[in-house]
């Protein structure tokens, strides 16, 4: 969704650290990038954090570079910079989706929102909370530190690797289905990705297809709130397709094909294609977070 041109972006709660450190060893070519997107790509950390066993583990938090966030601060300032700019984008984004759960979540479910940070990290690796990270990873949230980390870059990986169409509404889902797993962390719920962590009906998979769910439930609201501090305008047809166009991209059926040739449902984490659209629509076309509990649900291909 695009910004209105005179939102005003506020960078505060946002980092941007420096690489180094001890990254995770990826393997060199193709082969490489595409283990580590199956790993993390579909925006969860369980890749990121069997990767870490298999490379030492451990963390150590990754020096905060002052002069770029000072940068950032410069380059996006208002909703035409967002329009223009990935990394303004997800400023804006932050700054939508905090409007948005400040007010929902407690009007909804009594529990007071408490934001996330955002780190638009720019190493080729970052160190968190919840283990060390490569670029490759994609983007994750990390419960323990309570922050989504993106390297936009990513978003080009996302189109040339797996053919995604991108665009900013894309983009948007990304860190939206991020928040979600924040929002699930609040409420206690983000706990079932470990207790089963895989299969077609697990709890990793209904996980995954909430916060898909908490995105939609974000695009249909924000575009309808006048008392947010950064406004967007109505999505668009084209803006919409982009997203259900990523959603399909990254279900865990499409994954498996590009990266080898075949599928496991035994081995799912995050959902099919189909599943991650029509959890996502379900919360776009309802409004109504009573909507995406997964948990409760049946037929997951059947929200």
């Amino acid at each position: 969704m695009a910004f209105t041109d005179d939102s005003r972006l506020d960078t505060s709660g946002i980092r941007r650290s420096g690489g180094g450190g001890r990254g995770v060893a990826v393997g060199g070519g193709i082969g490489g990038v595409l283990i580590m997107l199956v790993a993390g790509l579909l925006f969860g950390q369980d890749g990121i954090n069997a990767v870490n066993q298999m490379n030492g583990g451990g963390y150590s938090y990754e020096q905060v570079d002052g002069v770029a966030e000072d940068q950032l601060a410069q380059e996006c300032q208002t909703g035409a910079d967002a329009n223009s700019n990935s990394d303004c984008n997800m400023v804006g984004t932050k700054n939508s989706l905090d409007a948005f759960w400040q007010d929902y979540l407690i009007e909804n479910t009594g529990i007071q929102y408490s934001a996330p940070a955002l780190d638009l990290f720019q190493g080729s690796t970052v160190s968190t909370g919840c283990g060390n990270a490569s670029e490759s990873t994609g983007p994750f949230y990390c419960p323990v530190d309570k922050t989504a980390y993106v390297k936009t870059t990513f978003f080009d990986l996302m189109q040339t690797q797996l053919g995604a169409q991108g665009g900013q509404s894309a983009e948007q889902y990304v860190l939206a289905h991020e928040y979600g797993h924040h929002i699930q962390n609040q409420l206690g719920n983000l706990k079932y990705s470990q207790y089963d962590p895989q299969g077609a009906d697990s709890g990793a998979v209904r996980v995954e297809l909430q916060a898909d769910c908490y995105a939609g439930l974000w695009a249909r609201n924000a575009q309808e709130d006048s008392n947010s501090p950064v406004q967007v305008k109505p999505m668009t047809e084209d803006e919409l397709n982009r997203v259900i166009d990523a959603a399909d991209k990254i279900g865990d059926d499409h994954i498996q094909m590009t990266s080898q040739g075949h599928t496991d449902s035994s081995t799912y984490t995050h959902g099919t294609s189909a599943q991650r659209v029509a959890w996502y629509m379900a919360g776009y076309n309802s409004g109504d977070m009573q909507k995406c509990d997964t948990f409760a649900a049946s037929d997951l291909n059947n929200p």
